[in-house]
């Protein structure tokens, strides 16, 4: 992310105006260069959140009271629906089961994060450093903003279990659990594990008939750690493992898709399926990690021969999450302020009005929240679980 301030003479003076000592002048100054600045952080947190991908946003007026009606998003006439949503940023995502036909009030929460300079920054028009301010302040709020969603996608994942195309509990007998088993290791990852993941997704998205759905529902997107990628890139070279590693059932991608990996340092699809990588995940790695607590309080599968069924340990087993980007499953709400008719506030921050401190900055934030509707939209493979 690089946020770049362009020197013109407006800007140039507008950034003096905002290290003057007279307190009026610095004051009109700050308002009209937060409001300016506002819309920009906007448009670059939205375009640069790696989960943006994946959730819709929703947005409301500020100090409205919004709700989701469930119904509208499941088409089902019996059984329950579980939704997992936080109350609190950073908080963890909790499960609520509900009936269909019933309005669901979320919580939203705001995420902030302020910077400062020293005033003799502007008066010498240092439009370098008050970039770097805005920078450093779009990241802070960008990196808790995608820890919160995260959050939301890895407890879904977690607790996700259907009977019969209907949300169902965890462990209960003829459920289905949304993470299958895979291969040993991350190093000999095989597509055989994903299509066992493929042919999972299918079967617990069917319709609310119980039968075949109207639209393609399965995998569209998966994420995966730096380790999977390069054993991804290394089909360009490897035989493929066929069955469980050590069985010397091995086969040969066809030349034409090998020479697409090697050409283009790696592949992005598999299947029709994209590819994202996420640092956070692998070996002891963030969401690795968040995903092993959420996974390991819960309930083992019952009668699901292609399931995930032990512990999960961080430092030996690892997880590829699996999406349906096909469905509205997550959603962002997120309020849009009054006066800018903006989701994301930029103002001064009237702590420096001291003109001893010398010092002015900005404080930004966001109310949002995050919801997912449907875990039938993700799932997950589990390597290191043979």
């Amino acid at each position: 992310m690089k946020l770049k301030l362009k020197n013109t003479p407006e800007q140039v003076e507008l950034i003096k105006a905002m290290g003057s000592r007279n307190g009026t002048e610095s004051r009109e100054a700050l308002e009209a260069f937060a409001a300016f600045v506002g819309p920009v952080v906007q448009k670059v947190l939205n375009e640069t959140a790696l989960s943006s991908a994946l959730y819709t946003d929703m947005a409301f007026d500020e100090d409205d009271s919004p709700s989701i009606p469930l119904d509208l998003y499941y088409n089902e006439d019996a059984g329950l629906i579980s939704v997992w949503s936080q109350n609190v940023a950073g908080g963890l995502p909790t499960s609520t089961v509900d009936v269909p036909v019933q309005e669901m009030k979320f919580s939203t929460y705001r995420l902030d994060s302020a910077v400062s300079f020293h005033k003799r920054y502007a008066r010498k028009s240092r439009l370098d450093v008050v970039s770097k301010a805005i920078e450093r302040m779009t990241q802070e709020v960008l990196i808790k903003q995608e820890r919160n969603a995260w959050a939301v996608v890895l407890k879904a994942v977690a607790e996700a279990a259907t009977k019969n195309g209907r949300a169902a509990s965890v462990g209960s007998t003829g459920s289905l659990r949304h993470v299958v088993e895979g291969n040993a290791d991350a190093a000999n990852f095989n597509l055989s594990s994903l299509n066992k993941l493929v042919t999972r997704l299918k079967r617990v998205s069917q319709s609310f008939a119980g039968g075949t759905t109207t639209e393609a529902r399965g995998v569209t997107d998966i994420y995966v750690s730096p380790e999977v990628k390069a054993a991804i890139r290394s089909f360009a070279y490897n035989p493929l493992t066929v069955g469980s590693i050590g069985s010397n059932q091995q086969t040969a991608l066809p030349e034409g898709v090998r020479e697409e990996i090697y050409r283009g340092s790696g592949t992005e699809e598999i299947y029709g399926i994209t590819i994202h990588e996420l640092l956070e995940l692998g070996l002891n790695q963030r969401y690795n990690t968040l995903f092993g607590t959420l996974w390991n309080s819960t309930s083992a599968p019952a009668g699901d021969t292609d399931g995930f069924y032990g512990s999960f340990t961080t430092a030996a087993d690892e997880l590829i999450l699996a999406v349906d980007a096909t469905r509205d499953a997550f959603v962002r709400p997120v309020a849009r302020q009054a006066e800018s008719g903006g989701t994301f506030t930029v103002l001064p921050d009237d702590q420096f009005y001291a003109a001893r401190q010398d010092k002015t900055g900005f404080y930004g934030f966001v109310e949002e929240g995050r919801v997912c509707l449907d875990a039938r939209a993700v799932g997950g493979i589990i390597l290191g679980a043979e």
